[in-house]
């Protein structure tokens, strides 16, 4: 248990931040999923056109330190040569 009104107050804050973090990794995870799926799927006009939206997603979770940087990248990057 947190004894300071500091550490209370910080015991909030991770609480808040971890609920965000969750959902930019599910973000980032169902991106990726949803890419995935229309590759296979051989839908490849609808994949081009999802594209852009999957990047700006991959490098928005990137930025914010969710996902590793090159990581991102290298998902991008896999997945532009299957299109």
């Amino acid at each position: 248990m947190p004894n300071t009104k500091s550490a209370i107050r910080r015991v909030r804050r991770v609480k808040r931040q971890t609920s965000v973090n969750k959902i930019r990794k599910s973000k980032f995870k169902s991106a990726v999923k949803h890419m995935e799926t229309l590759i296979k799927k051989g839908d490849k006009k609808k994949a081009k056109d999802y594209f852009p939206k999957f990047q700006s997603i991959l490098m928005q979770v990137a930025k914010t330190g969710i996902a590793n940087k090159k990581t991102a990248a290298r998902k991008i990057s896999k997945i532009s040569k299957k299109i």
